[in-house]
């Protein structure tokens, strides 16, 4: 296997992760932003209160976006799978 082809498929891999995890990511740097600003207005420092709002935001943005993930994830099995003769050689 070439060392071209190796890099193109870590290119292919490692977008293909940034576009599944990153709506999921972003939900959960922004809510626990709100979080921790909220935490410090009201000085309440409850380790429930930082992670259980994170959670559901998290949760809430997989099941939105999940046929969309899935339809990705299956693109990019077809297309690694569907061209496999380079990766024998």
């Amino acid at each position: 296997m070439y060392d071209s082809l190796v890099l193109k498929l870590i290119t292919q891999t490692l977008e293909t992760l940034l576009w599944v995890c990153g709506p999921m990511l972003m939900v959960a740097i922004v809510v626990g932003v709100l979080i921790s600003l909220i935490q410090t207005i009201t000085s309440i420092q409850d380790a429930t209160f930082a992670f259980a709002p994170r959670l559901v935001a998290v949760f809430l943005v997989f099941l939105f976006m999940f046929p969309w993930l899935l339809r990705t994830m299956i693109n990019f099995t077809i297309a690694l799978f569907g061209n496999f003769t380079p990766f024998i050689k």
